[in-house]
């Protein structure tokens, strides 16, 4: 009885020889992977687990303890309870919001702008193609001190407004709370729009001619062939473009702390550079551990909403 009985694979299909290979292949497969799989996953899941365990603690590296006795500090929520409440780090995060509406807006659109036009030939294309491409390969603190030395009083910037208006102008960029944010957006619009023009340049190269040759023959304008052939086309690259520098905006560090070190007093002061502060200056470990666990939800969130509108643009 037994030995007629039709065998079933893994699947629910009748185990033949060729599911037979197949069921082997996976579960060697699997065998050969399980290490490699469990490394990636410690390696994800371990500092996660850590910070959300130092995030509950009031533990720093002066109580002289280990992090894995941080429970004898432990403070229930009291971290999460202070970060609702810090206005330092409200002002920070809005800060940080405020570089990322008016900076990633800007390198979008001179970005486009530029993608638009290279998607023509012209003399010398290739030359001026490299030289786009040439701020976004500075290191950022190097990009950093370029502007910190650009916008000194006696700098290039004051010395080009001075010859436009024909009047002595000396404006302490760096050292206004009013101008200081507006060079640090400055520097990192110049840094970035090429990242956004490079990608949005793949975006428009793979737009399909005939399309746009057929709206052409039909009349179509060419504000009319970019509102409907283009940018329905280019809804899931502008979506990737968007969400890596709102991601990497939000991380904004180097270039503005070369630039003001957050100042002057607080003025430039980033969720970026006001965590560093507390981490390397107050110490305050379990603070910082909240905080970084809180921006981590929050990056989270935008990435989910990112990838949902990207599926809904590709189903579209």
């Amino acid at each position: 009885m037994l030995a007629t009985e039709e065998k079933i694979s893994v699947t629910g299909d009748p185990l033949t020889p060729e599911t037979r290979i197949e069921d082997g292949g996976r579960r060697l497969g699997l065998i050969l992977t399980l290490p490699a799989q469990l490394l990636v996953l410690f390696i994800a899941v371990f500092p996660l687990l850590m910070q959300l365990y130092i995030s509950l603690t009031d533990w720093s590296p002066l109580d002289g303890i280990g992090w894995w006795q941080a429970y004898e500090l432990w403070n229930n929520f009291a971290n999460y309870t202070d970060l609702a409440i810090d206005s330092r780090f409200w002002d920070a995060l809005c800060r940080t919001a405020l570089v990322m509406l008016i900076c990633v807006p800007a390198e979008f659109l001179l970005g486009l702008g530029l993608a638009i036009l290279f998607i023509d030939n012209f003399a010398g294309k290739r030359v001026f193609y490299s030289i786009m491409l040439i701020p976004m390969m500075v290191v950022p603190a190097v990009a950093g001190y370029m502007f910190f030395m650009l916008f000194q009083s006696g700098g290039p910037v004051n010395d080009i407004i001075s010859t436009l208006t024909g009047q002595p102008f000396a404006l302490a960029w760096l050292s206004s709370p009013g101008t200081a944010l507006i060079a640090v957006m400055i520097a990192d619009i110049w840094q970035w729009t090429p990242l956004m023009f490079l990608i949005l340049l793949a975006g428009l190269v793979g737009v399909p001619e005939d399309q746009m040759r057929a709206a052409t023959l039909l009349g179509a304008s060419w504000s009319q062939r970019f509102r409907t052939i283009v940018m329905p086309k280019m809804k899931t690259i502008i979506i990737i473009a968007l969400s890596i520098r709102v991601i990497e905006n939000f991380k904004i560090f180097d270039t503005l702390y070369i630039m003001t070190g957050g100042g002057p007093g607080v003025a430039t002061e980033t969720i970026s550079v006001y965590i560093y502060k507390v981490t390397q200056q107050d110490l305050i470990w379990g603070y910082v551990a909240a905080i970084a666990l809180v921006i981590l939800i929050a990056l989270s969130i935008l990435v989910s909403l990112a990838i949902s509108r990207m599926n809904a643009a590709k189903e579209a």
